[in-house]
């Protein structure tokens, strides 16, 4: 081999076969591994990967990697590296003399003419190895690749760069990065997500699609998201302060579920074997709300504090509350909250009359400062202002001696002493020493007050003539005497305002109370959206106690010296105003029972406040007291004399009036019934709670005026006639054919018409349109009829600027469309009646899934 080493020649030849040797023993060994490799990476190339169903490709992906990692381990055992002597033996098959192989031999001995033989034979091998060539191997590379796949694998390699050439990275990341978790079932899962804003801000719900990028939402919003999957999700929140990584929880119906709080900008990632939805989000920062003062606080002579105020905030501020502090006090500060009336709005002017009489700093001047709240908790602030609290005017010596002891009760606010341990006397003449004590370990103000409240009733069977009231006083003082803390000897605050109203006013104050006390909790009750059999049984109580107190002001009025009853008449003025007969004091209650069973909350509860300001307000005149109304208040007028003592022109536009509004119920009958029909529901009509049905027959002479027989086209050109027939009486009529545009009424005859032409042709589309259109135009001209009536009424009894009635209505006799508060009339109330109760009745039928879901949110708003 030494010899070797000094032929250049025999050296290349052996490293060069070598080299060969050891190409054929990698491709022997690793000729698996790049066959797979080069086919995966062709079919990548060519987007195969792209376009087969997912999980085929992870499948495939994860088959060619463990093919690889089982196909290299295998090369590595089986190669073997080539030494020089397979290099050797290969080379020397070329010669018969092996000539590489000879020239490693030794002499046995040297010298003589062996030496010279010797030489001569090197000579002759060195010769032999200059015609040696490097071995090709073909027969070995056919025997392990007969396929030459060798070449063609780099040249379908190289053909496959070519053709997708510019897509080369997206197709390679595609087939190299599958989703492993198809072969699992993420195919399958399904993301519901949505989006709940805070409930102050009034926005509904967002539901999102896969991917999509969220809106602005409110700061606190909360992303909900429900997931189907085989096994818990996570959920990933980037924001730009942190990363929050968690688990779906498992719900009773098999899915999972999660939620997160949206409060600034960022992202959401579900993941599962990889990630499957995501969304980003930012969030709108809610600002403050601000707070001012209008008007300034003023007495009012009902010692009322009254005050106009404004509030501003993005969505709505949630509570306004006026804060009580005397000047220079240190202490708690008392907060009185407002009433902001209805749903929540960006901006809220309104006025406030509070009765203030009854909080403690009253009587003395303090700092009052409105304290605006929105949704999220952030609260504003106006600038304060110094003025005297009004407080009750109490008369009666005893009255005001009440209100003393109540006053320096409340306005102490120390604690209690420690009280020192005391063994209590358990044998017989033992005293309870413990409780004998607390009244020495009361603050000043405490003992103060008790020690008032005995002076009060000592003696009392010499002056006191109210056997309730005597006992108020005592109960009043026991409990400042066993309270062992400041709150609870508080707890005498009530029953002592309660005597000192008695003490004042007589029972009427407990029957005020009463009504008040009912009203707040119906009140309540309609602002929670509390369930109807509760809301009935508080709307009994607000009307039981609002007889009540009308019959205690009635009594309190004639032990005061009015001579007769009540006047009976509807409208019998008193110093503050026209009254409200009985029977229209009856339907205001009715009205308010119809509005809270219907889900009107909102009328409902102005309603219940003008009705209670009415009953606060209440004026009794003397008169023969021959009315049957509401006990306590005036009945109604007879209509009949008043129709009487009318001029011919104000009962001429009456009588109009009354025939317009007659050809407007059967217009709106009419237009009701082709919607019906339009919907495939006309025909029948539900007969209460049985589900039963009948025919929708009308009497000869009803008010609709039309049999079963006749369609709805005769029944729509019957009205037309009907309004020929009226705007011929007009022509002659004192100064109607002035009051009542010609042009209006036959733009309402063509709309008429045209509609039973479109019935005739079952166009209801085309006649719902122009039924609608003179619909609309019978309403226009009975109110400018209702206001010429109003003016004629006016100026017959000399008073155009007539006061409005005790719930701030103009008084009218047509439509009115200007009052604060809308008060159904009696049709429209049973209306809304009978859609509740067939919404009820298809609630409790219905078979569908999806329509008893759809019912019951429409019955939740009633």
């Amino acid at each position: 081999m030494a010899q070797l080493n000094h032929l250049p020649r025999a050296a290349r030849l052996i490293r060069r076969t070598q080299s060969r040797l050891r190409d054929l023993a990698i491709w022997r060994a690793a000729a698996p591994v790049i066959v797979l490799i080069s086919l995966y990476l062709v079919l990548a190339l060519l987007g195969l990967f792209e376009v087969m169903p997912m999980p085929l490709a992870a499948f495939a992906t994860l088959i060619t990697f463990v093919g690889l990692g089982i196909g290299t381990i295998r090369g590595l055992n089986r190669y073997k590296r080539p030494d020089k002597t397979e290099a050797i033996d290969s080379l020397d098959a070329q010669s018969e003399l092996r000539p590489l192989s000879t020239l490693t031999d030794r002499m046995i001995s040297k010298g003589g003419p062996a030496q010279t033989l010797w030489k001569a034979h090197e000579g002759r091998l060195i010769n032999e190895i200059g015609r040696l060539k490097v071995p090709r191997f073909v027969a070995e590379w056919r025997r392990v690749d007969p396929l030459y796949l060798r070449a063609l694998l780099p040249l379908s390699l190289l053909a496959a760069i070519a053709l997708s050439w510019g897509t080369i990275h997206p197709r390679l990341a595609t087939a190299l990065t599958p989703d492993y978790g198809s072969l699992f079932g993420a195919q399958k899962i399904r993301v519901e997500a949505w989006i709940t804003p805070p409930d102050y801000t009034g926005r509904a719900p967002i539901f999102l699609k896969p991917d999509q990028a969220i809106p602005q939402v409110p700061a606190g919003s909360q992303l909900t998201l429900r997931a189907q999957a085989p096994t818990a999700p996570r959920l990933i929140v980037r924001t730009q302060a942190a990363q929050t990584d968690q688990v779906f929880a498992a719900t009773p119906d098999g899915a999972y579920e999660t939620t997160a709080r949206i409060e600034g900008t960022g992202s959401v990632h579900v993941n599962w074997w990889g990630e499957r939805y995501s969304w980003t989000f930012s969030a709108l920062p809610d600002a403050p709300p601000t707070v001012e003062f209008i008007d300034l606080p003023e007495h009012t002579p009902t010692d009322r504090t009254a005050f106009s105020w404004a509030t501003e905030d993005d969505y709505g501020v949630s509570q306004l509350e006026l804060a009580i502090r005397p000047i220079e006090y240190v202490g708690e500060t008392d907060r009185v909250r407002l009433e902001l009336g209805g749903a929540l709005r960006p901006r809220i002017e309104d006025e406030s009359a509070l009765d203030l009489t009854r909080n403690r700093w009253a009587g003395t001047h303090v700092e009052v400062q409105l304290i605006a709240t929105d949704g999220a908790g952030q609260t504003g602030r106006s600038a304060p202002f110094i003025f005297r609290l009004p407080d009750r005017l109490m008369i009666i010596p005893l009255a005001k001696a009440i209100q003393d002891v109540r006053v320096t009760l409340l306005r102490e606010e120390a604690a209690y002493q420690e009280t020192q341990t005391v063994e209590d006397g358990l044998s017989e003449d033992g005293l309870f020493l413990s409780a004998t004590q607390r009244l020495n370990q009361a603050p000043p103000g405490v003992q103060r007050a008790a020690l008032m409240l005995e002076a009060l009733t000592f003696e009392a069977p010499q002056y006191f003539r109210d056997v309730l009231l005597f006992s108020g006083l005592e109960t009043a003082r026991f409990t400042l005497s066993s309270a062992s803390a400041t709150a609870e000897a508080k707890t005498a605050e009530p029953l002592l305002w309660a005597m000192a109203l008695r003490a004042e006013y007589g029972s009427a104050a407990d029957a005020y109370a009463a009504l008040m006390a009912a009203k707040e909790a119906l009140e309540n009750a309609l602002r929670d959206g509390a369930d109807e059999a509760e809301i009935k049984r508080l709307m009994e109580a607000f009307r039981q106690a609002a007889q009540r107190y009308v019959a205690a002001r009635m009594a309190e009025a004639l032990a005061n010296g009015l001579e007769s009853a009540p006047d009976d008449r509807d409208g019998a003025e008193g110093p503050d105003g026209p009254a409200l007969g009985g029977d229209s004091f009856s339907d205001m209650l009715d009205a308010l029972e119809d509005l809270s069973e219907t889900g009107a909350t909102e009328q409902a509860r102005q309603l219940l406040a003008d009705i209670t300001n009415l009953l606060e307000n209440l004026q009794f005149q003397e008169g023969n007291g021959s009315g049957d109304g509401f006990p306590g208040l005036p009945g109604d007028q007879n209509a009949e004399q008043e129709e009487d003592d009318r001029p011919e022109e104000e009962r001429e536009i009456s009588e109009t009036m009354q025939e317009l509004l007659d050809l407007l119920r059967e217009q709106r009958e009419l237009n009701d019934e082709t919607l019906a029909q339009q919907r495939g529901e006309r025909g029948t009509q539900q007969l209460g709670e049985t589900g039963e049905t009948a025919p929708n027959n009308s009497d000869e002479n009803g008010s609709n005026g039309i049999g079963e027989e006749e369609s709805l086209a005769e029944r729509q050109r019957g009205l037309a006639d009907r309004l020929d027939d009226l705007m011929e009486q007009t022509e002659d009529g004192a100064g109607l054919g002035e009051l009542l545009d010609q042009d209006t009424l036959e733009a309402i005859q063509r709309a008429q018409n045209r509609a039973g032409s479109a019935l005739e042709n079952q166009d209801e589309t085309r006649a719902i349109r122009n039924q609608e259109l003179a619909t609309e135009q019978f309403l226009n001209l009975a109110e400018q009829l209702a206001e010429e009536l109003d003016a004629l009424e006016q100026a017959r009894r000399g008073d155009v600027t007539q006061a409005a009635d005790p719930l701030g209505r103009a008084p009218q006799s047509g439509l009115d469309d200007q009052n604060s508060v809308q008060i159904p009339d009696q049709q429209e109330r049973e209306r809304a009646r009978d859609i509740l109760e067939e919404l009820r009745r298809r609630y409790e039928n219905t078979e569908d899934d999806a329509e008893r879901e759809y019912l019951d949110r429409l019955l939740d708003r009633f």
